[in-house]
């Protein structure tokens, strides 16, 4: 497992006083508000956070050190990172890089059929996509069709529908 997980992108800056706009790419900004440091881009090093607060969807943070425009600038299109150790999931739920590549099988009979290769977040529900020998199959992320997420043992047990 990944320890530093991609959680967003500075896109902005946002103000005279150095803030920035990251637009997140988790489930809900306010995650990323819990964060007291983050890690800039694949050198990973890492950034203190002032302060942290959702603002239309984004989320405004203060960083240490970064007092005006022109620092805040430099920050533009850095991917933000956050140590999995310093997240804290509920209960039943998992980082999209942890089920990327999974094995998917069907709960009825247990046979393979495909592997896990994206997740798309549609405004009702996730989407996962299962790549099969043949073809994609798009699988509603919900518990009908979610029989049992197993991220040690390497599947994902799904109900198909007929016709699916």
């Amino acid at each position: 497992m990944q320890q530093y997980l991609e959680v967003g992108k500075v896109v902005a800056v946002h103000g005279v006083m150095g803030e920035v706009r990251v637009q997140p790419w988790a489930d809900s900004p306010d995650f990323l508000c819990q964060f007291k440091t983050l890690y800039v881009d694949q050198n990973h090093w890492p950034i203190q956070v002032e302060r942290a607060r959702v603002h239309k969807n984004m989320v405004i943070f203060k960083f240490e050190g970064v007092t005006d425009v022109p620092s805040g600038m430099a920050l533009r299109n850095a991917i933000l990172y956050i140590d999995r150790a310093d997240a804290k999931l509920p209960e039943g739920s998992f980082f999209i890089a942890d089920l990327m590549g999974l094995e998917v099988r069907s709960a009825a009979t247990g046979d393979v059929i495909g592997t896990l290769a994206d997740v798309r977040d549609l405004p009702a529900h996730k989407i996962y996509i299962v790549k099969t020998p043949e073809r994609e199959m798009m699988i509603p992320a919900v518990p009908q069709f979610i029989a049992e997420t197993n991220i040690e043992g390497g599947y994902i047990r799904v109900n198909l529908m007929e016709g699916l």
